[in-house]
């Protein structure tokens, strides 16, 4: 199948005001972009030009990032892309083993490690107690996302950008970022190197949702020499994720981020299956 992504997003600024982004597809999708993805930048005010620059580059994580100065009047972003996708739903494979800790690849260390909202030290006996007992690999992966699933509510009304997984386990509510810190921390407490993940995810398969977010969070585990997707929200394998990015949580993933006072004024999303005439 082929979908449909895209966006626009306006910010609002006095003063000119220097910014990071990341709105591209990662790089592990690339050979799936049909022709070339779109990524602009442009003034409110008709007297800033036409476009303002945006310089791009690579982070530790390899995510594509840009950099650019938004003028005063602040910044409209619009991206767009059309994506080959398998259609297949996410990969099941309940045979995937727990790789043991001093033969997993030093790169990958980092994801058994806290990070600023994933606080393993706090969470780490109430995982033990929890899922002690289940079978290390998928199974216990699985019993984790199942459990998250259950014990959160999902609200918008729930979010807030300094809610780490303590929080959310303790609040039992959240939006998709809050279910991926909960249940990715809950893997790395039991050793199961684990990843926060940010993309499209369209209502592609299922039952078209009344008011859609088409930027979703996700997280993956390191299983058998790989990775897979779970996703603690929805809690079950869906069709049509295009990831934009990973990270360690949601703070190496922020879609922007502002060095000054910026307002967000506009934020419309679209990733939908292209129905062939």
């Amino acid at each position: 199948m082929e979908i449909k992504v895209g966006f626009e997003i306006g910010y609002y600024a006095v003063n000119p005001t220097p910014m990071a982004t990341m709105l591209n597809i990662h790089p592990s999708r690339f050979a799936d972009i049909v022709g070339t993805e779109t990524v602009v930048a442009e003034p409110n005010l008709p007297d800033a030009g036409s476009s303002v620059p945006i310089g791009f580059y690579r982070d530790s994580f390899g995510n594509v990032c840009g950099r650019l100065t938004a003028p005063a009047g602040g910044v409209t972003f619009r991206g767009s892309a059309l994506v080959r996708d398998s259609g297949l739903p996410d990969v099941v494979n309940p045979a995937a083993q727990q790789v043991p800790v001093d033969q997993l690849p030093d790169e990958l260390l980092l994801y058994l490690m806290p990070s600023r909202y994933c606080e393993t030290d706090k969470l780490t006996d109430i995982a033990w107690s929890l899922f002690g007992n289940t079978r290390p690999g998928w199974e216990r992966a699985v019993a984790i996302t199942d459990f998250v699933h259950h014990h959160v509510i999902f609200g918008y009304q729930h979010a807030h950008h300094m809610k780490s997984a303590h929080d959310v386990y303790e609040q039992g509510a959240g939006v998709c970022r809050d279910f991926a810190h909960l249940a990715l921390t809950f893997c790395r407490c039991m050793n199961i190197p684990a990843r926060y993940c940010t993309g499209y995810m369209g209502d592609i398969g299922v039952p078209r949702d009344p008011a859609p977010m088409d930027f979703s969070g996700w997280f993956q585990v390191y299983l058998s020499g790989q990775w897979y997707t779970f996703d603690a929200r929805h809690n079950h394998p869906r069709i049509g994720r295009i990831l934009m990015a990973i990270g360690r949580d949601a703070a190496d993933v922020a879609l922007t981020t502002s060095f000054g006072r910026m307002d967000l004024v506009k934020f419309v999303v679209i990733s939908d299956e292209v129905v062939p005439a």
